[in-house]
């Protein structure tokens, strides 16, 4: 796990793994002149060599690498960690982007790219990441169940029956945790928006929309059917069940 920068002296500390030195380290120079602490990798193996010390807050990770791709990288971080995931693309493909927000990233930005832009995402996605669950007031050891899942606040973890656990990105959570807290009540994109990410929302922030497809397609047994998060139209999404708190 990460240390919350925002409650510590220290500037937030990024992660940049990319094999290409001609990315890495300009960009590494960029970031730390903009106030950002940079430890550099140019393999998934020594990523995770880093990962296992501690003390990162992100990280910005290239898709397209030797050995383990970072698609990979992506996965392993998400499933054993709640640190947010940029990922870099040389493909501008859609399929591509919908692949590596599926894998966990909470971004990601095509080459070439213009590094005051994922200055402004690194900072959007650090200020969700260390007020999650701060805006919306869950007891930190509160769990939700609902339907057959159970979303343990704590933990940051979403479980299914047989206490397998779902990653989930920081966008997802958030947009969970929101719904489990105001169960049956119709909630619009603005309220959403409010409980999710602060109206520091801005022109990079990922929709709601998409979020709540992203959700359905974990937690739903048919995502064109939902029966759980349901669309209210005109009006936004409500989680239609009943939730117990654990």
């Amino acid at each position: 796990m990460g240390t919350n920068a925002a409650l510590t002296d220290k500037p937030p500390h990024l992660l940049i793994v990319d094999d290409e030195r001609s990315i890495r380290e300009p960009l590494s120079e960029y970031l730390e002149k903009n106030g950002f602490r940079v430890t550099g990798a140019d393999t998934a193996a020594a990523a995770r060599t880093i990962l296992a010390a501690g003390g990162i807050d992100l990280i910005i990770l290239d898709i397209m690498m030797p050995g383990e791709d970072g698609l990979s990288l992506s996965r392993f971080i998400r499933a054993t960690s709640q640190l947010p995931v940029i990922l870099l693309t040389a493909r501008a493909e859609d399929t591509d982007k919908i692949v590596g927000l599926e894998m966990g990233a909470d971004d990601y930005v095509v080459k070439p790219f213009n590094p005051r832009e994922l200055v402004a995402r690194i900072k959007t996605i650090l200020r969700r990441a260390n007020t999650a669950g701060v805006r919306q007031e869950a007891p930190e050891t509160q769990s939700y169940a609902f339907g057959p899942w159970v979303l343990r606040a704590g933990e940051r973890m979403l479980v299914d029956k047989d206490n397998v656990a779902v990653p989930l990105s920081t966008g997802e959570y958030n947009l969970l945790l929101a719904l489990v807290t105001h169960p049956r009540q119709v909630l619009n994109r603005d309220q959403l928006l409010d409980m999710t990410q602060g109206r520091e929302a801005d022109a990079f922030d990922r929709s709601i929309d998409n979020q709540v497809s992203r959700l359905r397609r974990k937690v739903e047994p048919d995502p064109k059917e939902p029966a759980l998060i349901k669309t209210v139209w005109g009006g936004g999404y409500t989680l239609a069940a009943e939730v117990r708190r654990l």
